[in-house]
């Protein structure tokens, strides 16, 4: 079985490269695990290995052990459109769904959210808003930060302690003391 431990994005690759190897159509469910096994449009299947928290992209090159290519493609599938006539409304029900860290796709006049009954409840009293469960491929907002929403109980908890902690340690603590020099007044 081949493997894939790199992807890239964003990259321009000749189309005469690309355009007739292997596509890996997956959900967004699949497309954010990084350590899987998946099956590729030609019915092979290849075991997946990336680094935890990457989420593969819509377009995203896959780059095989053997140095091959596999496309990402993002599948069709079932998911909630919201919809309103107005701006405000559509903010408002963004706002909603952002207050529940739901992973929000945007579009130009809509947003899209894998369905749930509760938050579907929720939106159609808010007023305004059009609400419809479609095929279509979900490609969420990958956040401010890129990585998503992640919280202190996760597995990269250790990972981002040690990051904040050597911010912190670089901006000087509590009392900003730091021996590098520059013009600052201190309290």
């Amino acid at each position: 079985m081949r493997i894939i431990r790199k992807h890239l994005r964003n990259v321009h690759i000749a189309p005469t490269l690309i355009n007739n190897v292997p596509k890996a159509i997956l959900a967004y469910s699949s497309r954010r695990r990084s350590r899987q096994r998946i099956k590729l449009d030609n019915g092979e299947v290849v075991g997946l290995i990336l680094e935890r928290g990457t989420v593969l992209r819509h377009g995203d090159i896959l780059v095989a052990d053997d140095g091959k290519f596999i496309v990402v493609h993002a599948a069709i599938e079932s998911v909630v459109r919201v919809s309103a006539q107005h701006a405000p409304q559509l903010t408002r029900a963004a706002y909603h769904l952002g207050n529940r860290h739901i992973l929000v796709e945007i579009g130009p006049d809509y947003l899209q959210l894998e369905y749930d009954p509760v938050l579907v409840d929720m939106l159609s009293q808010l007023g305004g808003i059009t609400i419809n469960q479609v095929e279509a491929p979900f490609e969420p907002d990958a956040g401010a930060y890129g990585g998503g929403h992640k919280h202190g109980h996760d597995e990269t908890f250790a990972e981002d302690y040690a990051l904040a902690q050597s911010a912190y340690a670089a901006r000087g603590g509590p009392n900003d003391e730091h021996p590098h020099k520059h013009e600052h007044p201190h309290k």
